[in-house]
This record gives structure tokens, sequence and C-alpha cells, in this order.
């Protein structure tokens, strides 16, 4: 049966006609002034009749009445998916904070408002709504929920308007005082609530608020059955999430507004990772979790491509009208979805892209601490395909403390070590050399650029250059490139072959070891990542968009990528290997995850290590079984190998079956011979001669059978015999 709906959900709800306890005291009532389809069947439901209650009356009915207790609310949350509707109950630690607050608002004449979802919600008590903390969403109706319904169409129980509870509250509780049921509750809608007992209670609806398609009258009368009380609902009333949290985790999304097959928005799909990490702790680490050693770990979306797409940019309004007016479903995908790579690419919007995910992460960073100040666990990235390059790019553009204090901009020389030349070469006991270098007017900064092919032409000993160069690479370079680069000296470089067969240094001899001319229109530090990626032709700079990067306001313990296409794009940046030693600035570990048939994803760990052919690590599953796609992989290998041997060996039984001799037959009479000439014991061998003669031949004609494609390949793409 379809009910009319509101905005709530549920049917058309008003109070009803007249005092309730009028309608009690009074039960006999004319059936000419009700317009509910009970009433047009059944005119004489309002008496006691056995013929029409006897199915419903069965039910407890010698059993005393218990006495009226008030029924327990519970608090419901709407959400609105597109067009659809649906309800969900608030835990019950968030119902009851809920209660209280509402028995509490009452006497005053301010809102109040109550933090539930693990803090991620507000929810306005006299507003009875529901607002978003870390993202913008409309706000959600909020209700105080006692009695529920279910129509035939229906999957689950929707709650009445408190209003509507009210009064059917009030009804029960005249009939469980006075203990007199079959009672009829009209509203002035037409709707009727008829209560049998205590255990059932129906809802009907008038003629005019049915669906036109049905046609039979028993259709037309199907009620809505009601419910008091969440506790006689089939519902899963959710754990409530624990209030620590040991570690905080931002996800920015990929291309497109959607993130997944069932087009998504990246606030579903990280509520989909907050379950699962809630229901992990709840299956793995119970007792840690009872006893408070373990907290949960809260996941928050970062999303940028509503700030390209909006109207800040215009670029939506710059490329419709460019676009074709054809297949014009495919082009807003296309526009919508494929064109965020090339703006990524686009110095201007690779700049817009990039300012919005660092502000907004630095935003939700900086709202969750004020929302949770005894927070002090790690923070981590995760980057979803396009996301995890932004990420990557971000990550290799940050600065350390140091450098942050002292606004020193990456790739210049430290000014923290003030020891002059003098006292440098006193330290390493090369004062010999002091006037040979004053000669030429060189001091600490411009020794820091020298290498070692400048030191050879002033005529600088081997040893001598070694301790110069290997002092300026610990002392002078900056703290995050020593972090970076690991170190990077001529012997960590693998050594270059010569066409003459002579081994060399892996870097040109005109290519300066620690410094490079910087492009003169990239605000980006490409000396920094020369050194920190190990690379003597341009390293991970090569073909980067040159914009400014916005440093973040804390220090990521772990970037995840999931789906990354970052190893491909390195590729096409020209990036041939990654130095071992590379590691981010500021981040201390990263993770390349990706699903084997995704088509997006690329490894890394072959530019690092190139020499050796490295399997990637299988992630165990969390149940303790095989992957989806491994087990249809091996699922569907065991059905074609059973397949095969059944099919074959049934078509080599009814092969012997069909060439095979009658058991009673006689072996065949040699010329010459009679059969009273022959031997029981030579007829016997002579049966199983022929037996093995005809399992040949069987055996030569399925060998052929099988053959046969190889023998069409030779004969007619090969050529025949005799044939160029």
């Amino acid at each position: 049966m379809s009910s009319s709906q509101g905005d709530g959900g549920g049917p058309s709800q008003a109070a009803p006609e007249g005092n309730t306890r009028d309608l009690f005291d009074n039960p006999i009532q004319s059936s000419a002034t009700c317009s509910t389809p009970e009433a047009q069947v059944s005119p004489a439901l309002d008496e006691v009749s056995p013929s029409s209650t006897s199915s419903f009356e069965m039910l407890d009915m010698e059993s005393v009445p218990p006495p009226y207790q008030e029924v327990q609310p519970h608090w419901f949350f709407c959400r609105r998916v597109d067009d659809s509707t649906s309800w969900h109950p608030f835990s019950r630690e968030d119902s009851d904070k809920l209660e209280n607050a509402s028995n509490m608002v009452r006497d005053k004449e301010e809102d109040v408002v109550v933090a539930v979802e693990g803090e991620r919600y507000d929810v306005r008590v006299r507003e009875r709504k529901l607002y978003a903390v870390y993202w913008d969403q409309a706000p959600a109706e909020v209700r105080r929920c006692t009695w529920f319904y279910k129509g035939d169409k229906d999957t689950r129980f929707l709650p009445y308007s408190e209003e509507f509870s009210k009064s059917l509250e009030e009804a029960y509780m005249i009939a469980v005082t006075l203990d007199e049921w079959k009672r009829k509750l009209d509203f002035p809608t037409g709707e009727t609530v008829i209560l049998h007992n205590p255990k059932l209670i129906m809802h009907y609806q008038p003629i005019g608020m049915q669906d036109e398609w049905v046609s039979s009258p028993s259709e037309q009368t199907r009620p809505c059955t009601v419910k008091r009380g969440v506790e006689n609902i089939s519902v899963e009333i959710p754990e409530g999430e624990p209030e620590k949290v040991d570690h905080l985790v931002f996800m920015v999304h990929g291309i497109g507004p959607a993130c997944d097959l069932r087009f998504r928005s990246i606030i579903q799909c990280v509520n989909d990772f907050r379950s699962a990490s809630l229901s992990l702790l709840a299956s793995h680490y119970k007792r840690s979790q009872q006893d408070g050693h373990v907290g949960r770990v809260e996941f928050l979306p970062v999303n940028w491509h509503s700030a390209l797409h909006g109207d800040a940019t215009g670029v939506d309004e710059d490329i419709q009208r460019i676009t074709l007016p054809s297949i014009s479903r495919l082009r807003h995908f296309t526009n919508d979805t494929l064109l965020d790579l090339f703006f990524y690419n686009s110095p201007t919007y690779c700049q817009t892209i990039v300012d919005t995910v660092a502000s907004e992460i630095n935003r939700l960073h900086a709202l969750f601490k004020q929302r949770h100040p005894e927070f002090d666990g790690a923070v981590s990235v995760v980057g979803h395909s396009l996301g995890s390059l932004i990420l990557f790019d971000l990550l290799t553009n940050q600065r350390n403390g140091s450098k942050a204090r002292e606004g020193v901009p990456s790739g210049e020389p430290s000014s923290l070590n003030s020891d002059t030349l003098e006292q440098t070469l006193a330290r390493l006991g090369l004062q010999q050399y002091l006037g040979t270098l004053r000669a030429e007017n060189v001091d600490m900064e411009s020794l820091a650029l020298c290498q070692d092919s400048d030191l050879r032409d002033l005529g600088i000993p081997l040893g001598p250059r070694k301790k110069l160069l290997n002092y300026i690479k610990k002392k002078w370079l900056p703290e995050d490139c020593k972090t970076a680069a690991g170190l990077l000296t001529l012997e960590s470089v693998p050594p270059h072959v010569s066409s003459d067969g002579n081994q060399s240094s892996g870097l040109p001899e005109q290519q300066p070891l620690f410094h490079r001319e910087p492009s003169i229109t990239s605000a980006v530090d490409y000396e920094y990542f020369d050194v920190g990626i190990g690379q003597s032709n341009g390293g991970i700079a090569k073909g980067q968009v040159s914009i400014d990067y916005p440093q973040l306001a804390f220090y990521p313990q772990t970037f995840f990528a999931f789906g990354s296409p970052i190893g491909m794009f390195l590729t096409v940046r020209g990036l041939k290997r990654i130095d071992p030693n590379y590691s981010f600035p500021t981040c201390k570990s990263f993770y390349n995850i990706y699903h084997p048939y995704d088509p997006v994803a690329y490894r890394i760990e072959p530019m690092i290590v190139s020499e050796v052919d490295l399997e990637p690590m299988l992630i165990p599953h969390h149940k303790g079984r095989k992957r989806m796609h491994l087990e249809l992989k091996d699922s569907l290998t065991r059905m074609s190998m059973d397949l095969k041997n059944n099919v074959l060996g049934s078509l080599r039984t009814a092969w012997q079956s069909f060439t095979r001799l009658p058991a009673a037959a006689l072996p065949p009479v040699e010329e010459g011979e009679t059969t009273t000439d022959t031997n029981p014991q030579e007829d016997h061998v002579s049966a199983d001669t022929a037996a093995a003669r005809r399992e040949d031949k069987c055996t030569g004609f399925w060998t052929k059978m099988l053959e046969w494609p190889m023998a069409l390949h030779k004969h007619y793409l090969k050529g025949k015999p005799g044939q160029s």
C-alpha cells in the first residue's frame, strides 16, 4: 500500500477529530461519517463482532492486560540520497544525550546543541535539525520517535511525526487503562487507526490516497502495521563510537565528484571506511577497546572538486561554450570527470587544486583540534587516484620545522652555521689551503657552490677536496635536503660505463653535484628535488607544473596512495629512477596500495629498485580468507578443470561403449579352422588382444581430434608442402 508521504517520510499525519477520550467513551459511531476503506468494506467493524475480529482477538485475549507504562523514545535522523529518504536511529548513547537535552530545553528559551556521531554532527534540539560540522551538507530532520508504521511496499518501519505519535500514545493509554479495545481513531485527513489489542494496531488510508494502478478492493484496503516503541520493530541500533581518537586520517578524492562505481560522494565513501574500522575494532580489539587502551580512527573527507568547478573559477561555463551538443551525457561526464587530469597539468588550475587541498586539510585539522583538545595521536593522509598525485606533489614540497621557523626558503644554504672559512679549515686541519682559497676570493658561501673539479683546478689534492666536500654536504645543505638525499655522494651514484670502456661517475662532468641553476619561471624548488630524488637530469621536477606549494600545519605520519597513478606521472615527467634513500621532508612512511585489476593504478617500487624484480606484497584479509578476485579465479580454474575432465571422460566412455563388441560374440575364426578346434585359453587371449586393439584405435582417434586445429594452422598459414 502506498502512503501519502510528507516531508518526514510518513503518512499524512494530523491530530484526531475531537477529544481522544470522547472517542473511547462512545464506542458506537455511525459508519456514514467514516471515509476510510475499512468503513466501506466492513461497516460493522466498530461493533463487537466475532466474525470481524476473530482473527485479531485470538492474541492474548485471556491474559490479564499489563498496566500502562510510558513508551521509551528513541531519536532518529532522516537521510536523503538523491530522491530516496530513509530514517536511521542514533546510537543509544547519542539518543540518551538528545533525550536529556530535550527535557532541559523545555524550560529554556535558547536552543541546546548536542554533538553526536563522534562529534561530526551537531543537533539543535529545539529546531530538530542535524548539521554537519566538517563539510557542507543540507540540514537533516531529527525526530523523537515512539510510534512506527510499515506498509506493504516498505522494507522497514518508519517513524510517525511527534504530534501524531503523541495522539496515538494518548489513545493507547486510555485503551490500556480502561481495558477497552476494538476502537477507531479518525483523523481529519480521512485516515483511521484501529486499536484491536495491544499487539495489533492497524492504520488505514482513504481511497483517494491509494495508488491509481491498484484495482482489486483487497489491494486497496491493505493497512499499515503500527508498532509502539523501538524495541518492537526490527531495526539495528548502532553501537556508540569510542570518545578517544587515536588516529586522524584525511582522505582526498580523485577525478570527478563520484568516488566509486556506485557514483557515491566522498562523504559516503569515507563513512564506509569509518564503519569498517569500527567493526574491526569490535572484532579484533574488543578487550583493548573496553579497557580504554585503544581508541578509534577518525576519517575526514577533503573535497576539492566543488571548488574547481564552482562559480569562482567559471571553468564549467567556459568549457560548456565549446562543448558539442551531440552525445550530451557522455560529454558532460567527460567535462565533469576526465578533464580534471588536464586541469591539474595547467598552472592556473593546478594552483587552485593544490591550494584548496592544503587549505581544506589545515581547516579540518584546526577544527578537529578545537573539538578534541585532548587529541595527541598521529595524523595521516590518504589519496585516491588523482588525489594521491596531489598529495605526493604537496608532500615533496614541504619544509621541515627548522626552515619554517627561520623563514629560509627551500634550496638556500642555511645561515645557522656561523663558522668562517678560517675556522672551518682549522677544524678540518687544512689551514695550509687558506691562502689558496682567499687568493680566489672564496668564502663559505662560494665554497658551498664549488664542485670537485673547481677545487682540483685550484691545486687542492684529492684527500683535502673530499674532506671539504663532505663537510659542506653535512653542514651547509638544508636539513630537509639531507634527509631526502640520504647523504648523496659520488660513490652512491651508479657508475656509468663510457664507450671506451672506462668507468666514470654517474653524474656528468659538467653537472654540479649540489647546485643547479634554478628555473627562472618556477616557484618550485627544483634543486631540492634534484638532490632529494638523486637524479642529475632534472629529477622529479622535470615536467612538473610550476606553482607555489602551500605548507601543511602538521607533519603527516603516513601517506597512503590508493589506486595511484604516481608512477605513471613521474615517468611521463621524465623521471627514470628514484633514490632509494629519498624520503618526504615531513612524512615518515609511504604505502602504494592498489587492486591488481585497477586500470589507473601503477607501481612505484621498480623506479626505486630497478635491478631486482620485486613481487608486490599481498595484503591479508581481516577475516582470514582470500580476496574476492583470488577466490573467483580459483573457483573458475577448478570449474574449468572439472568440466574438462568430465567431458573427456564422458566422451571416452561413450566411444568405448559404442565400439565394444557384445559379450556373447565369439572371436573371429581364421580361414581353414573350425570352431570345434579352438582352445578356451586361446579364445581368452584373442579377446584381450582385440580389446587392446580397439583401445589403441580409440586413443588414436581422439589424438587426431585434438590435433586437427594445429594441422589446419600448418596447412593454411604456413603453406602446403612444396610451396614457398
